[in-house]
């Protein structure tokens, strides 16, 4: 929750693919009575701006609220952000946990919207900032080489599948080959600016503290500073485990309950599978995690677990071992 600032007014936006439909309301009012639903258009983006001025309430005091919804979300919160707004972008699944807590049965947009505004004004969730310009340079790298792989995967399976059948069609294993070798340089162009991103951009001392680590590669700093923002999401490193879903949550209640520990499914996906995978090298290469990979091993425990609690470590993050 924000407490620096105090807000005067509670903006929820409920998000969709052409269109967005806004609700506010002041601290003393209930959310207007007819949300409007306005282009995801910079010509809604403004009328939005007039009716919110017509509030008299100045923009440092409205706090905006929406869900991230795809990329739906970004065109609009960085105009409102530039326009001076405080904005939160909040995961869909907290808007929806916050919906069973008040009862809500039907859903459209309008009442998505009311409820989005109610959210803003009980929770006042932490704002957003839109990240640097080095975030785009290497995020959208990283999704495109993933994307890439993908295909060349699915290229390699097609040729292998060829292969199986006692006629191959020479044109055809051409293409496949041919595609293939094209997706391979494509990869490679993109991993070359990678490591020049990384050398030269502003995360570039990060990068390099990162990429002394035994067990993280260039990959692997890039996707940890792309996915933590530099870890401002996580300033610490308890903060990171648990940001990464990694800290085993417990499962007990009363004397009847005593469930085993697991680290659920909660937390950044992509960034638990970054930093398992990263174990896979580090449980081979870095002395510390080695040792304490194998200490957890030999004492029982399931690779599987040991490797989360290696990737937990390599994160930096304490743990009940």
């Amino acid at each position: 929750m924000d407490t620096g600032t105090s807000y005067r007014l509670f903006v929820g936006i409920d998000i969709a693919g052409e269109t967005f439909t806004a609700s506010w309301a002041t601290e003393r009012t209930t959310p207007r009575a007819r949300p409007i639903t306005l282009s995801q258009t910079p010509e809604g983006f403004a009328a939005l701006q007039t009716q919110l001025q017509a509030t008299t309430v100045a923009p440092p005091e409205t706090l905006v609220v929406m869900e991230a919804t795809g990329s739906y979300w970004i065109a609009l919160a960085v105009t409102l952000h530039a326009a001076g707004y405080h904005i939160s972008v909040v995961n869909p699944a907290h808007a929806h946990n916050y919906a069973k807590s008040v009862s809500r049965r039907s859903k459209t947009d309008d009442l998505d919207a009311v409820l989005l505004t109610q959210f803003a004004a009980e929770r006042q969730p932490t704002c957003w900032t839109p990240p640097p310009a080095v975030y785009h340079e290497l995020r959208q790298r990283l999704v495109a080489r993933a994307a890439l792989l993908a295909m060349r995967q699915q290229a390699r399976n097609h040729r292998h599948a060829l292969l199986q059948w006692p006629v191959v069609v020479a044109s055809v294993l051409t293409q496949l080959d041919d595609t293939i070798t094209d997706l391979d340089g494509r990869i490679r162009t993109l991993e070359d600016e990678l490591t020049q991103v990384l050398a030269d951009g502003d995360w570039a001392e990060s990068a390099r503290l990162l990429q002394t680590i035994p067990g993280i590669g260039m990959l692997s700093a890039a996707w940890l500073l792309v996915l933590t923002i530099n870890f401002s999401l996580c300033r610490s490193a308890a903060a990171a485990g648990s940001y990464a879903g990694l800290v085993p949550l417990d499962y007990r209640s009363g004397t009847s309950v005593r469930g085993r520990a697991t680290i659920g499914h909660g937390g950044n996906a992509r960034l638990r599978h970054v930093a398992y995978l990263a174990t896979l090298s580090a449980a081979r290469h870095n002395p510390t995690i080695r040792v304490f990979y194998q200490r957890l091993r030999d004492a029982g425990k399931p690779m599987k677990v040991a490797r989360c609690a290696a990737a937990r470590k390599l994160l930096g993050a304490p743990g009940p071992w």
